[in-house]
């Protein structure tokens, strides 16, 4: 399962949306190249779950997740498929203890104290603010750090290699996630190489920021 202190490690968490299963193993793999190994594969395709039973099986070293988890099914689906972690976009109580009971880290999305609480009071101390440039980016992530200073935030949503760093710099930033280095065209046209070298800036970036922490 994916810890807390790996996420923080690693800096960095791709959000990958695959159309084909095929493809899985090689962005894993361009990923790991790049320094990356955590990736969430989101629950927006029908190549979802055997595409996380694919990076699973044949890439271990890869600590895959399921991302975009809109349902229990959806959430157990996941799990069976071998998931070490599941995001979603949105607070659902039902998801959560399921995902708890389950024995599995869950990180739901949050752009209010309200949905914070909600969270909380199942017991996680770590979420997802999407979509984050959208609402406020990091402006708002120091607001909502007032009232809940426990907490840890993974930012997703209009994040990319240009701004990137002003978020590492936060340190309530647990680490950010995004598609800009691997994204639905560059896995399309099998573009590996420029994941790994997406990557690696990305994670290069990172670990410039916090080397000191």
């Amino acid at each position: 399962m994916l810890t807390v202190e790996q996420v923080a490690a690693c800096g960095v968490v791709p959000v990958v949306v695959l159309e084909d299963a095929e493809q899985a193993v090689p962005t894993a793999k361009a990923l790991l190249k790049g320094g990356i190994n955590a990736m969430e594969i989101t629950f927006r395709t029908s190549a979802a779950k055997a595409s996380i039973e694919k990076v699973a099986r044949e890439v271990p070293e890869m600590i895959v997740g399921a991302g975009t988890v809109v349902n229990v099914q959806q959430l157990h689906d996941a799990v069976e498929a071998g998931a070490k972690f599941i995001v979603s976009p949105g607070s659902d109580a039902e998801i959560i203890a399921e995902a708890i009971r389950l024995g599995v880290p869950i990180t739901p999305g949050v752009v209010t104290p309200s949905e914070i609480m909600i969270g909380l009071k199942l017991g996680l101390k770590v979420f997802k603010f999407f979509p984050a440039e959208n609402y406020g980016g990091l402006k708002t992530i120091k607001a909502l750090s007032g009232p809940f200073p426990q907490i840890k935030i993974l930012p997703t949503g209009g994040i990319n290699q240009n701004n990137a760093a002003e978020y590492f710099k936060n340190p309530k930033i647990l680490a950010v996630g995004g598609s800009w280095m691997v994204t639905k065209d560059m896995v399309a046209a099998g573009d590996f190489d420029g994941i790994t070298e997406k990557s690696a800036a990305a994670t290069a970036l990172f670990k410039e920021i916090r080397k000191d922490w």
